[in-house]
C-alpha cells in the first residue's frame, strides 16, 4: 500500500515535529493526515527545535509527547503504512523515554544532560502510578 492507498482507517507511522507515532487516520485533508495517537514509537527531542543541540537559548523546551487518542495533523509525506503489532501506548511511551535516555546518557554534552534532567520530569508525570 503506498501514500496513496491511505485511507480512513489506515494504520500508519507519521512523524510529528520529532516524535514518531503509530496511529490511526481519521480524516484526510489537502496536504495532512488526521492521525489518531495509537503508540510511540520516538518520543519527542528536547530543547529548541530551531537551534538543535544547543543550550544556550532562550527558552529550552520541555516537548510532552502526544496522548494516546490525541489527534493531530501530520503532512501527508511524513506518513506511511504501518504493518506490525500495536503495543500498548503505555509499553510504548516507556520503550521510547528508555531508547532516548540511553542515547543521551551516552552523550556528555550540556545539551544531553540538559534533555535528561527534562527526560526525567517527564518520566515522574507520564508513570505517577
Amino acid at each position: 500500500m503506498n501514500t496513496n492507498e491511505i485511507e480512513v482507517g489506515s494504520v500508519v507511522t507519521g512523524i510529528y515535529k520529532t516524535g514518531k507515532y503509530i496511529g490511526e487516520v481519521t480524516a484526510i485533508r489537502p496536504q495532512h493526515y488526521l492521525v489518531k495517537v495509537k503508540a510511540v514509537v520516538k518520543h519527542p527531542t528536547q530543547g529548541d527545535l530551531h537551534n538543535p543541540k544547543q543550550v544556550d537559548v532562550p527558552l529550552f523546551h520541555e516537548r510532552r509527547a502526544l496522548a494516546c487518542h490525541e489527534q493531530t495533523n501530520i503532512p501527508k509525506n511524513m506518513v506511511h503504512v504501518y504493518n506490525g503489532e500495536i503495543p500498548s501506548y503505555q509499553d510504548s511511551l516507556k520503550t521510547a523515554l528508555d531508547d532516548m535516555k540511553l542515547s543521551l546518557e551516552k552523550d556528555n554534552s550540556e545539551w544531553a544532560k540538559r534533555c535528561l534532567e527534562n527526560i526525567y520530569v517527564l518520566e515522574k508525570d507520564y508513570f505517577k502510578n
